[in-house]
């Protein structure tokens, strides 16, 4: 049995936000404090969030330990969504997809309750190829949400976004410089991915861009609907500054963020932070 995807979330916080891993080097001084091990840098985060994007799973998965290790250093309302290994998507290219999804999840679900989605992302030259996509869901169990996020622009049409309705997978919103990808609602809930904002310093997001994210969001989705949010541009501390940013963008929507950093935890200044 695998744990559902949902079973970890607390309804009454529906807008996951939080940032594209946690183990970043530049962070020491800027969200982390000078002093802190790095051992102890996630249960550090997970203080201040309520959600990860695991990015390290695409690149070589981890071992069931690790995958327990993050469980038992997080809070029990903590929730960690899983990018989903390249063997799968970059290799094997969707093909033949039900023994890697198997391995993927017989590892994750050690992560008991605070597995969230698992996040497929394509390689930018990948083409459509809506049977490999259709037999990739197939093999995920109804329990476990799937988000989409591929890079070339052969998939935006209507018959991939009715596949992904059919099996309540999100089609995962993105914003970056480098393409422009339709704006769907194809699920229940929502995922949504901020790679590289345009303001300075550079990759950060300025306010006005974050505010018109947020009331999309609110047009789309009510208070009800879960959403998961993840500021890929960890440069120089940018991701910790503009989720704390987002999240008062998302409250003045009129929806409800989870937990973020304050103000001051949230600088993208090198400070002398002590442990």
């Amino acid at each position: 049995m695998f744990p559902t995807g949902a079973m970890g979330y607390d309804a009454s916080m529906p807008v996951h936000i939080g940032t594209s891993g946690w183990q970043y080097a530049d962070w020491r001084g800027r969200f982390y404090p000078e002093g802190l091990a790095q051992a102890r840098w996630l249960g550090y985060y997970a203080a201040r969030f309520e959600t990860v994007e695991v990015n390290n799973a695409f690149y070589r998965l981890p071992e069931p330990s690790t995958f327990e290790r993050w469980r038992d250093a997080t809070p029990d309302n903590f929730v960690i969504t899983v990018k989903a290994s390249r063997y799968l998507t970059h290799i094997r290219r969707l093909k033949e997809p039900a023994e890697p999804v198997h391995r993927l999840l017989e590892r994750a679900r050690c992560l008991g309750p605070k597995l969230g989605p698992v996040l497929l992302q394509l390689p930018a030259n990948f083409h459509l190829d809506l049977g490999a996509l259709r037999d990739t869901l197939q093999a995920f169990p109804a329990t476990v949400r799937v988000a989409f996020e591929p890079r070339h622009e052969s998939w935006y049409q209507e018959s991939v976004a009715e596949l992904l309705s059919h099996h309540n997978a999100a089609f995962c919103l993105s914003d970056t410089p480098s393409r422009r990808a339709p704006r769907w609602r194809t699920a229940s809930w929502g995922y949504l991915r901020f790679h590289e904002g345009r303001a300075q310093p550079a990759p950060c997001y300025g306010r006005a861009a974050l505010r018109a994210w947020a009331d999309r969001l609110a047009a789309r989705w009510d208070d009800e609907a879960d959403l998961f949010v993840y500021f890929n541009n960890d440069h120089g501390g940018c991701a910790v500054r503009d989720a704390h940013r987002f999240a008062n963008a998302v409250r003045n929507s009129g929806l409800t963020p989870t937990r973020v950093p304050d103000a001051r935890e949230a600088s993208i200044a090198p400070g002398k932070r002590v442990a």
